[in-house]
């Protein structure tokens, strides 16, 4: 196969067909960027999990003047019902550690935590958080072992398992990264019937040439290299596009997402480029594919 003629096709039919090369260009850059902006969402929420899965707590915060719960008596909780609850607690099975923390560590512990929200910080004073115990299980499954055993003792406002609140708080994230998906999944159905007008637009334009081809004995692969190929570079096109707004979804929208929610872990440079290389070789193979099989449908050879 002469690669001087394959290349000169290639370079007449995206000529030809410039307006549809540009608009499959955008397409596919606009596709593959959501497409690997939901694969950088997926990574940077896949890694907090793994990192806060390990460190998840459970809170029973005690009795305070402010508290609600009519077991408190809106009164503050006493010494020897916070000795009787951690007694109880260490005794427990389902409990690796217990840790009390008054409301002058939670309060120094809220600032750190959400140094990032400044207002939010302010709109809050110490004693807004009262007392509590941290306790970490071997089992996070084990909750309600523990919780219904605490509830209603005397001194305790109220059980909080943070896990639920992560699971919210992912659940929220899970459903952006598939909304991204869902998108990227449209513009992938507009690239390939993209792909499929364009390919069939440039073998209507050079069906005397393919039609020579075939009589004088040039083989199916020769023919349909060009058309092939024009999709891929187009694809490749697109990719490279994409690339470049990925790099501004991992600093624009990754890492600030991560300062405002409070990701413990950033999501490095190295997954990125591989996500990165990833969409390209999708785009690629996409545009391809779908030009090999619109061929096979439409090019008599």
């Amino acid at each position: 196969m002469r690669a001087q003629f394959v290349f000169q096709e290639i370079w007449i039919g995206l000529r030809r067909n410039l307006t549809m090369t540009i608009s499959l260009v955008i397409t596919v850059a606009i596709a593959m960027a959501l497409f690997g902006t939901g694969l950088l969402i997926k990574a940077q929420v896949d890694k907090s999990q793994s990192f806060w899965n390990d460190k998840v707590e459970v809170s029973i915060f005690l009795c305070a003047k402010t508290s609600s719960n009519q077991n408190c008596a809106r009164k503050d909780v006493s010494d020897p019902e916070k000795t009787e609850l951690k007694k109880l607690l260490d005794g427990r099975p389902e409990v690796s550690k217990v840790v009390y923390e008054d409301r002058d560590t939670a309060y120094k512990r809220f600032q750190q935590r959400f140094a990032s929200s400044p207002a939010f910080v302010s709109s809050t004073k110490v004693g807004d958080i009262p007392d509590s115990f941290r306790i970490r299980l071997k089992d996070p499954k084990e909750f309600e072992k523990v919780a219904e055993v605490v509830r209603g003792k005397p001194g305790v406002d109220a059980v909080v398992n943070e896990q639920d609140i992560l699971k919210k708080f992912f659940g929220i994230l899970d459903g952006l990264q598939w909304a991204a998906l869902l998108i990227a999944f449209i513009q992938v159905v507009a690239a390939v019937l993209l792909v499929g007008n364009t390919v069939r637009l440039s073998a209507f334009n050079r069906r005397r040439e393919t039609g020579i081809m075939r009589l004088v004995g040039a083989s199916n692969l020769y023919i349909q290299m060009p058309f092939i190929l024009e999709g891929a570079i187009a694809g490749l096109i697109g990719g490279m596009f994409a690339a470049v707004l990925l790099v501004g979804s991992k600093i624009y929208l990754i890492d600030q997402l991560r300062e405002s929610v409070g990701f413990a872990l950033e999501l490095g440079w190295g997954s990125v480029f591989g996500i990165i290389i990833f969409s390209i070789c999708v785009g690629v193979l996409l545009c391809a594919g779908a030009s090999f099989l619109t061929l096979r449908r439409y090019l008599k050879v």
